[in-house]
């Protein structure tokens, strides 16, 4: 059973609020990575893929990059780690064309993008920490797809589930995916509650004393 359809009615707050509470304090990528495009939201189960510099143009050029996304299936989400490069985009709009037509879901990365022109008017959500015209070749490439990355602190791997919004970043270990995104919609159930006790004028306390929710 897919839990897409679920979590993508969710949100990143609210979804980190569970995790907390099941013992995962650390599973929110950090505030560098956000949506670089106008569609600010972006759900489904990871793909990984790990990135590193270089300094000479490789024999075979976005060899692994574009094996990622040859393999990647519908409901997948590019999630990449570069360490934090800025010295050049790893993504740009001929990539984000090829996953749509794949159903491909969005990437996630902790790098940079190019084409934003043209990113900004397809429905498609590109995440990452800023803009770059420079080409990834000869600068930065992929070493390995398909294997546990760390970014920012949080361990992800295939088949995990991610969520990104206006307000961050979140990834959902695959082990424990359905019983949080299930909690996850129950507290937003009592979030809905909660604000229409609190629009009616009942004091903030009374309300948390009567649902432990904020």
């Amino acid at each position: 059973m897919s839990l897409i359809p679920a979590l993508e009615t969710l949100y990143s707050a609210v979804v980190a609020d569970v995790l907390d509470k099941m013992g995962y304090r650390n599973q929110i990528l950090s505030s560098k990575i956000h949506a670089l495009t106008p569609v600010e939201r972006v759900s489904g189960r990871v793909f990984t893929a790990q990135g590193a510099a270089i300094s000479e143009i490789p024999a075979e050029p976005y060899k692994l990059e574009m094996e990622a996304i040859d393999t990647m299936q519908a409901g997948d989400v590019f999630v990449v780690d570069t360490g934090h490069n800025q010295e050049s985009a790893f993504w740009g709009e001929l990539l984000s064309t090829a996953c749509m037509a794949k159903g491909v879901r969005g990437i996630v990365m902790s790098a940079c993008s190019r084409d934003l022109w043209a990113l900004n008017q397809m429905n498609f959500p590109v995440f990452g920490t800023g803009a770059m015209p420079a080409d990834s070749l000869g600068r930065l490439d992929v070493v390995s797809i398909g294997e546990p990355i760390t970014i920012d602190g949080v361990t992800t791997k295939n088949g995990d589930y991610i969520l990104g919004d206006i307000d961050g970043v979140v990834i959902i270990p695959s082990e424990i995916a359905e019983e949080a995104i299930r909690l996850a919609n129950e507290k937003v159930a009592g979030e809905n509650t909660v604000r229409a006790e609190l629009a009616k004028g009942v004091p903030v306390a009374e309300v948390f004393r009567r649902h432990g929710i904020l």
